[in-house]
């Protein structure tokens, strides 16, 4: 029964809206075996909501993976206990995909390579921002063009460190894409473009001062701000308080602040911001995970 473990992802970047994408070092563990009939257990983070059926994710990812190499009609018993919050822009869904693919895909002796792991994940998801880190780690840059999916791997900057300020409440993706605009100016599509490419060259130079300079955004993040109470505040209170840079992960509601190496007072401050417009959160101090998905 192989035990998959799987990062948590934050997406986006800032203006790398469905582009950018990076691991982190917090994790959801899945067992997975063949069984009689399908059987799920879930502990640990959505543990009252996740369902327990033949339509949960990791399980529709674990039959996609037999699908795909001729076998059908397969039943599985999967063990989820999840760290990774729902429903929060940390790549929740994204790793129990993977979960679902990584733990059948060794349970058939890995017939599918990485590149059409990521395709896959891709397919069952929507979009490869979450799903192409999870399995590869590191901060990955992606595209799909014509129903393939083109990544590349980077490593994230020496000393980078991620505050994250998870709010007690969920925000789905759908909502949250619900509120973005059909058409963008030409000068903010520039902006964004703009800031992509030098995010990258920082990155690969791993120059982390120019790295919080281009993180800005203006396609997506202006849009969803009001979804969420006093994140305009939690932004400036994190830059304040010494961080690098701030954007939105994912999704939402999370907000994610970057630092050079750990600065407790960052947290602090983005939990205090959050408290004064009514909002509790929990502050995680993540590293970047320079591994993807694998069995433990």
């Amino acid at each position: 029964m192989p035990l998959v473990r799987v990062p948590a992802t934050t997406a986006n970047l800032g203006p790398g809206f469905d582009t950018l994408g990076m691991a982190l070092e917090l994790y959801d563990e899945i067992r997975i075996e063949e069984a009689d009939f399908p059987q799920i257990e879930v502990t640990g983070e959505g543990e009252g909501a996740i369902p327990r059926g033949p339509e949960n994710i990791a399980y529709k990812a674990a039959q996609a993976v037999y699908e795909r190499v001729g076998k059908t009609g397969v039943a599985f018993r999967l063990k989820m206990h999840n760290n990774i919050p729902v429903a929060r822009g940390l790549g929740s869904s994204a790793a129990a995909i993977v979960g679902g693919l990584v733990g059948a895909n060794l349970l058939l002796g890995n017939p599918l390579d990485q590149e059409e792991m990521v395709s896959l994940a891709t397919k069952l998801e929507g979009h490869p921002d979450n799903v192409a880190p999870a399995i590869l780690g590191g901060l990955v840059v992606s595209a799909n063009e014509g129903g393939r999916v083109y990544y590349e791997r980077l490593n994230p900057p020496e000393g980078l460190v991620a505050v994250v300020a998870i709010p007690k409440f969920t925000l789905s993706t759908r909502m949250s894409r619900s509120v973005l605009p059909e058409k963008v100016s030409f000068s903010d599509a520039v902006f964004n473009v703009s800031r992509v490419a030098l995010l990258l060259a920082s990155i690969e130079n791993n120059n982390l001062e120019l790295m919080g300079k281009m993180m800005d955004d203006k396609l997506h993040q202006p849009y969803r701000i009001p979804l969420v109470k006093g994140m305009a505040e939690v932004f400036d209170a994190a830059r304040e308080a010494g961080a690098l840079a701030v954007a939105l992960s994912g999704s939402g509601p999370t907000v994610i602040a970057f630092c050079k190496d750990k600065q407790p007072q960052v947290g602090k401050t983005m939990a205090q911001a959050f408290a004064r417009n009514g909002v509790n959160c929990v502050i995680r101090e993540l590293s970047p995970c320079h591994r993807g998905a694998v069995k433990i």
